[in-house]
């Protein structure tokens, strides 16, 4: 499973590196300067979590993932939103975490469902959305249930973690030695663990290539890293996590700081032939691509916000000091869509006074029902 890249095939990428490098670099600086810069890095976290299922083949709308995420669904939730869900969840789980934890022997554990328990992520942001998130799950009952499951889940990881390490002293799972595997009791044929896939082999062998990475600039790198990805496939049930680990690299190497890069969001828009080519030459080509593609895309969706803010803060600039416009303004900026719902319980006002608030700031109605209203910056 070794990795190599050879001179012949850098020379031929040098164009397609530089447009890369050069849109990489425009947006991280203007993301880090703006003053929508929490707002722009909460909405890529959901259309990088669409854009990981549609190159997978799933069609998700980014509609019911921000109700979903809210926990507001119209509709019952399909497979595809969940797998959606829990993208937009390892994200944000990055995003607070250190720039290099993800790429880390532990992060990769946790990230890759090996383990619940072993580890957290060292934060150094603010996980105040998290928090929010928290509280809101315990206004519901039946969404405790749901909470108490996953934690016994955890649990169950856990425990099958350090039964197999034998005691808390083990090594880490990179640094083990290779080992007949055990077949699982709970799965006696073999349907959810299949003993002839080494994931823990496979994710070292990929590992290896970050130390290759690490001598390229840092978008060849990041491209060079998803392709042995897409070669190698680690993982059979996180596939999507490929692409979450390149924005892990990027930010690792200074490149992207400001937010977590929306791979996903680029790569959709190249066509499948280019990146399942044959050739690594055409798949690292669109891989780089499709980064100058999200940056570009980025730069525009700034754009978007910045006019939006700016008229919003037309609309509440005389009001009184205590005025929840300017909340309702920045909740807005970090949501692809809101209804009123959704404002009412981050304001904690009544659903009357969100819909007099939403007519009042002036943004654009995005459904036009009576019923499942929903308002956004388009």
């Amino acid at each position: 499973m070794r990795y190599e890249i050879d001179s012949p095939l850098l020379v031929s990428l040098l164009p397609t590196i530089v447009e890369a490098e050069d849109g990489l670099a425009r947006l991280d600086e203007r993301a880090a300067r703006a003053a929508i810069a929490e707002g722009f890095a909460e909405r890529r976290h959901f259309f990088d979590a669409v854009g990981a299922l549609w190159v997978a083949g799933e069609l998700v709308h980014v509609e019911d993932l921000v109700l979903h995420d809210a926990h507001m669904d119209t509709r019952t939730p399909s497979h595809e939103l969940t797998i959606a869900h829990s993208i937009l969840r390892a994200r944000r789980r990055i995003w607070t975490a250190a720039p290099d934890w993800a790429l880390s022997g532990s992060g990769l554990s946790i990230l890759g469902g090996d383990t619940g328990g072993e580890g957290t992520a060292p934060e150094t942001r603010s996980a105040k959305a998290l928090v929010e998130d928290d509280d809101a799950e315990n206004e519901a009952d039946a969404l405790l249930s749901a909470e108490l499951a996953e934690i016994d889940a955890i649990l169950e990881r856990s425990q099958r973690l350090l039964d197999s390490h034998g005691s808390p002293g083990a090594p880490e799972p990179h640094e083990a030695p290779d080992r007949v595997r055990e077949k699982r009791s709970d799965d006696p044929l073999g349907l959810f663990d299949d003993e002839e896939w080494d994931e823990a082999a496979r994710l070292r062998a990929w590992r290896k290539t970050i130390s290759i990475a690490d001598s390229l600039p840092p978008a060849l790198g990041a491209a060079l890293l998803f392709d042995a990805w897409e070669r190698m496939e680690p993982l059979r049930r996180q596939h999507w996590l490929g692409g979450l680990l390149v924005a892990s690299y990027l930010r690792a190497r200074g490149k992207v700081t400001s937010h977590l890069f929306a791979f996903y969001a680029g790569l959709k828009t190249i066509r499948y032939e280019r990146r399942r080519s044959r050739d690594r030459l055409t798949r690292l080509q669109a891989f780089l691509e499709a980064m100058a593609e999200s940056a570009a895309a980025g730069l525009k969706e700034m754009d978007r916000l910045s006019l939006a803010r700016t008229q919003m803060e037309i609309r509440f600039r005389d009001r009184r000091s205590n005025s929840s416009l300017p909340q309702l303004a920045d909740f807005v900026l970090s949501r692809p869509m809101v209804s009123s719902a959704m404002v009412a319980r981050e304001l904690r006002i009544t659903s009357r006074g969100a819909l007099n608030l939403l007519n009042d700031i002036g943004i654009r109605e995005i459904t036009g029902r009576g019923r499942y209203r929903a308002w956004g910056i388009i």
